[in-house]
């Protein structure tokens, strides 16, 4: 990242510092393709320096072929997506609203809060927990114990069970029993992660152009996987019982053209706003997707964070229409990429022969070392003192939201907090990235990116006072509410 400030006499004229400052955004995907730069009289004032700097810096960013300029609303970043290709991802207007300019979200600007970081920080947009709450001694030692003996040689030199480490599914079986989600090992599939499992699913159940039901506000990633298939995606405001089931239910007699074939739901500590599902909300979806025959992929990315007796859809419905999908990312080992789903009789052939197509099979070594932390109890030992620390880092986190002028928009809950700001959170985001900061602007949540005073904050990485003293202070300063005229000077 540039320094802060701009340098008056660094070498290099003003307006090649901004162009170079936001250049590098743009290349890192931090500012999203269609994203709106700031007013030229608003970036001005910001960083100290003349309209015309300012607009020296855009010409550059123009002629380096990544802004466009549209007459009477402003800059924006290139979409080179759209400009290389003439089909663009189909939406579905929601049933309540129609027309308007959207803009797909851009995964990329949320992806890059799990590589990037501006700085050593602690940084709140990050999705994951910080490595240091990861860091476990038994995880080294299980993988030194298989790998130290004659297993090496057998998990490494052939392919394995092409659905994965059979120790490790049977584990897997064991771990879903306790929350009532009846698959046995022959029903599980390991994957190269959740967000695997997610694609697998996606790749056998659906055709390009197919209408999918996805929670709003949700996972920017998932939007972005669905839209580069070709789905149709129909948003589904949520709430704190979980998916509105008056909204699928309108979409399920809208016509053929928006007829579902799948529900991907977060039913417990749902991402970003830490919802979980009612039982009652859950028996009247399960009806739902019978009357509409449409399957739900239930995906319980965070369940080492949440209560057992949470209520899970796979649970009640016996994997007859619902798909689970688990992974252990969030709490234990990221790079090891070892996730699974687990699914009924009927459907786990096919997903099988779509996981050969794609990846043969999963490695097996990692997999064993992990069947061997659940067998032991380990992993269990460390989700409860990771939860204890989480307790208290949310505690601290939403005090210092609120004496920053937040609001809570849910009630916290898991890893992640949904918070108001008061300010339009894509402009906020790129002032904070001024100050090493990087965070989660709600508008990457939704599927058409609408302007947006939301934002979504990791608890274990907000606890840090100094962050909310800056966040305050960019806040208080002039930054264009959501709905504000467009401004070209």
């Amino acid at each position: 990242m540039l320094a802060a400030s701009l340098t008056r006499n660094a070498g290099q004229p003003l307006a090649g510092q901004l162009a170079a400052r936001f250049a590098e955004r743009i290349r890192n995907r931090l500012l999203a393709p269609g994203a709106r730069l700031p007013s030229v009289r608003e970036c001005a004032r910001q960083y100290g320096v003349s309209p015309h700097t300012v607009v020296a810096a855009y010409d550059q960013l123009q002629g380096q072929g990544l802004v466009d300029v549209r007459r009477q609303s402003g800059f924006f970043v290139r979409d080179w997506a759209a400009a290389q290709s003439a089909r663009k991802p189909v939406h579905a207007a929601h049933p309540a609203k129609s027309g308007g300019h959207t803009v797909a979200a851009d995964a990329s600007s949320l992806i890059r809060g799990m590589f990037y970081r501006p700085s050593a920080k602690p940084q709140p947009g990050m999705g994951v927990l910080p490595p240091d709450w990861m860091e476990t001694p038994f995880l080294p030692a299980a993988l030194r114990r298989i790998a130290g003996g004659p297993l090496l040689q057998e998990l490494s030199l052939q392919y394995g069970d092409p659905a994965g480490d059979a120790v490790l599914r049977r584990s897997l079986a064991q771990r879903l029993a306790d929350i009532d989600v009846p698959a046995a090992p022959e029903r599980i599939l390991t994957t190269v992660g959740a967000t695997h499992a997610l694609d697998v699913v996606s790749r056998t159940l659906l055709r390009a152009g197919d209408a999918v039901l996805v929670e709003e506000p949700g996972w920017a990633i998932e939007f972005a996987r669905l839209e580069s298939m070709g789905m149709r995606i129909l948003p589904v405001p949520r709430h704190a019982d979980g998916p509105d089931l008056d909204v699928i239910e309108r979409y399920c007699r809208a016509g053929t053209d928006l007829r579902p074939k799948l529900l991907f739901s977060v039913s417990v500590l749902h991402n970003p706003t830490g919802y979980s599902l009612s039982p009652g909300s859950a028996h009247r979806l399960l009806q739902l997707a019978a009357r509409y025959d449409f399957h739900i992929v239930e995906d319980d990315t965070y369940n080492h964070l949440a209560h057992e007796r949470a209520t899970r859809l796979c649970a009640l419905d016996g994997l007859r229409r619902t798909i689970y999908v688990g992974g252990f990312a969030k709490m234990l080992a990221p790079n090891w990429r070892i996730g699974f789903l687990a699914a009924g009789e009927a459907l786990f052939p096919r997903l099988l022969e779509t996981k050969l197509l794609a990846t043969l099979t999963t490695p097996a070594l990692f997999e064993r070392a992990l069947a061997v932390c659940i067998d032991q109890g380990q992993l269990r030992r460390h989700a409860e003192r990771v939860r204890d620390r989480l307790d208290a880092a949310r505690t601290r986190s939403v005090r210092l939201a609120l004496a920053a002028g937040c609001r809570l928009v849910s009630e916290p809950a898991g890893l992640f907090g949904w918070v108001d700001t008061g300010v339009e959170t894509d402009a906020l985001a790129q002032r904070l990235l001024d100050e090493d900061y990087l965070i989660a602007p709600g508008a990457l949540f939704y599927a058409r990116r609408p302007p947006t005073t939301f934002m979504r904050i990791n608890f274990a990485t907000s606890q840090d006072a100094a962050f909310w003293k800056t966040f305050a202070r960019v806040r208080g300063e002039s930054i264009k509410k959501p709905g504000a005229a467009p401004d070209m000077e």
